[in-house]
């Protein structure tokens, strides 16, 4: 069966009304386009859970705080839905942005404290920008699951706790960040790096992979993992970077000590692209498992043989 593609909402909301009636599960991703393995991911795991499948391709203007990074954004909707058929996708909702917003906005969705620190204090109005056109969506499809990815860590913070805070009933489930061969988070920025800057654009991936091992080997001072994960960046003169920042997977704050799992995030410009990534990182002996929500499970006790 080809991939159904709609422009308006009254069009996906028919599809997805028909779906429902025959009982079948929703499942949405949402997208900007210009897809790659790391959409793939998301929308095979959205088909693996779910009889019916929405992806999403719309480059959202109100989440760009730069003009230019919002034209140059690539776009390739024919690419991209034939990437969608591949992988069993139902429906692609390619919406204009005269459809999503007929009149300048009067409402937003504003997330406080997750959103401020990393990347809300580098892109003013980036995640009210996003709240609001996940919101949208959630609303305009009504899916019942909705999948997003570890790499945009904050992002989905953001959007746990808008959904969660405004009884959406709808599943956030994330999906791990797929790499390239040599570690590089794959993006759809990825594509307008020159071959000096690709490679320059693995500074990030080491310096956050250096603080990763620091802090599996027992060192807990956030300070000290910064200063010596930022020092990498000293032998890639053509990266700027923005920050580095050690902060708790939930409420995305800063820590001042490591006592349980953190998320390690940072940003680089490299030329005109900038490029966000992250890892979490475990110290040793320590909290096993990190829930959805982003609580601790500690690691039971074991007793010692006899």
């Amino acid at each position: 069966m080809s991939v159904r593609v709609a422009h308006t909402i009254t069009e996906v909301r028919a599809l997805v009304a028909e779906a429902r009636s025959t009982g079948l599960s929703i499942g949405l991703v949402p997208t900007m386009g210009a897809l790659h393995a790391g959409h793939g991911r998301l929308i095979e795991r959205a088909r693996a859970e779910n009889a019916f499948v929405v992806v999403t391709i719309f480059v959202n203007p109100i989440q760009f705080n730069e003009a230019s990074d919002y034209t140059a954004y690539p776009r390739a909707l024919d690419d991209d839905v034939a990437f969608c058929e591949a992988r069993g996708a139902h429906v692609v909702f390619a919406p204009s942005v005269q459809e999503m917003y007929p009149r300048p906005a009067g409402a937003f969705v504003q997330v406080e404290g997750v959103s401020e620190p990393m990347e809300g204090a580098f892109r003013p109005g980036h995640f009210r920008g996003v709240a609001t056109v996940v919101a949208k969506l959630l609303n305009i499809v009504q899916a019942d699951r909705a999948y997003f990815g570890e790499k945009d860590a904050q992002q989905l913070a953001v959007i746990r706790r808008m959904v969660d805070d405004l009884n959406f009933p709808v599943t956030i489930v994330e999906v791990e960040t797929v790499r390239e061969p040599d570690g590089l988070a794959m993006s759809s920025r990825n594509r307008r790096l020159s071959s000096a800057e690709r490679r320059d654009a693995l500074a990030l991936h080491e310096a956050l992979e250096h603080a990763r091992s620091l802090v599996a080997a027992g060192e807990l001072s956030p300070a000290s993992i910064k200063a010596r994960a930022s020092a990498i960046f000293a032998n890639y003169p053509a990266v700027r970077p923005e920050y580095l920042e050690i902060v708790d997977p939930a409420g995305m704050q800063p820590v001042e000590q490591i006592t349980a799992p953190v998320r390690i995030a940072g940003a680089v410009r490299v030329g005109a692209v900038r490029l966000i990534d992250n890892v979490l990182a475990r110290p040793p002996l320590q909290l096993d498992t990190v829930t959805s929500t982003g609580a601790f499970i500690e690691k039971p006790e074991r007793m010692e043989e006899k």
